[in-house]
């Protein structure tokens, strides 16, 4: 189903090490509006989907583990070098105490990832607008990691995760008017 280059989806780069901003970019890691939840949530949905959008869903599923990719290596480059004292200092000496400085799923508040995370309903509609609420939620999130560090460089790879989740949300509405086209319901948008 993938091929895998081996490379990120867009570039990463960080201008220094900041342990408190790697702490917060794990919201878009193991939150309940990040990458691994957005990704997992589109891949289940499409299994009852119509025909005429499971191709989207797919496609934003897979892209969203390429912007898992990509917060992973924000938040390895930001803490690499870190003391274990930078890492106590910034809230993350249990976390360092449970993993070292291992990844784990969990959201910035160090509570861990959960599959309740993951809404299906079952009708189309339904959950196309859930999808549309969670690339906005994701989108407002990026806003607000941006707007909390000044490292220009971690903010040109964020500021394109953040126009990502825009295109989602876009495609997501396209794909509510095409089912609502062919099901004969009048729009709300």
């Amino acid at each position: 189903m993938w091929i895998y280059e081996k490379k990120l989806q867009y570039p990463v780069r960080v201008s220094k090490c900041d342990v408190k901003m790697a702490k917060y970019l794990t919201e878009q890691y193991g939150g309940a509006d990040g990458e691994l939840a957005a990704a997992l949530r589109y891949m289940n949905q499409r299994y009852t989907i119509p025909n005429k959008v499971i191709g989207l869903l797919t496609d934003i599923a897979t892209e969203e583990f390429a912007h898992l990719e990509m917060i992973a290596t924000m938040v390895y480059k930001l803490t690499k070098d870190a003391t274990v004292e930078q890492l106590e200092e910034a809230g993350l000496g249990a976390h360092y105490a449970n993993h070292d400085r291992a990844l784990f799923y969990n959201n910035a508040a160090g509570v861990p990832w959960t599959a309740t995370y993951i809404a299906a309903k079952g009708d189309p509609i339904a959950d196309l607008y859930e999808d549309i609420a969670a690339e906005e939620k994701a989108r407002a999130t990026y806003q607000w990691l941006i707007d909390m560090t000044d490292d220009v460089d971690l903010q040109d790879s964020l500021k394109f995760l953040r126009e990502r989740e825009i295109v989602h949300s876009l495609r997501f509405r396209e794909a509510v008017e095409i089912l609502k086209e062919e099901q004969g319901r009048k729009t709300i948008f």
